[in-house]
């Protein structure tokens, strides 16, 4: 056998598609379906981008990857819209469970406030200060 470090971008994708492999083989068929990117973006009058919502759908479960609003339409409201847009993608979907990551000095009381519930905190990270929280919120469909 032999270890080397190294970057390669086709061995690296060759390793993701065994660990996608094996996963595969353990899930039940219902819940097999193609990883869907989804997006809500929010411009303004002239076109700009000034807030959005990304994630991924896969096994039944949305994973928010990021939610930003420019610092003009903080606090009126736009992030809650945001979420209820992609959380009622998911249900639309048939997701059972969507769940995200913030650090503190985010966003962890906004989600809080919008029935997700702290799964995991890791403290001192990324700095000592601070915390990564992960959280989830179960769907009924």
């Amino acid at each position: 056998m032999n270890i080397t470090k190294q970057w390669n971008q086709e061995d690296s994708e060759w390793i993701r598609q065994r660990l996608i492999e094996y996963n595969s083989a353990q899930l039940p068929e219902e819940i097999k379906h193609p990883v869907q990117q989804v997006s809500f973006i929010m411009r303004n009058e002239d076109e700009d981008i000034v807030g959005g919502v990304t994630g991924t759908i896969f096994w039944q479960t949305l994973h928010v990857n990021f939610l930003w609003l420019d610092a003009s339409v903080r606090g009126l409201g736009y992030g809650k819209q945001l979420m209820r847009d992609i959380e009622q993608l998911a249900i639309d979907q048939a997701c059972r469970l969507i769940q995200l990551d913030t650090f503190s000095f985010q966003a962890p009381e906004f989600y809080i406030a919008l029935g997700y519930e702290v799964v995991g905190v890791i403290h001192g990270h990324p700095t000592p200060e601070h915390q990564q929280y992960y959280l989830k919120k179960s769907l009924t469909v």
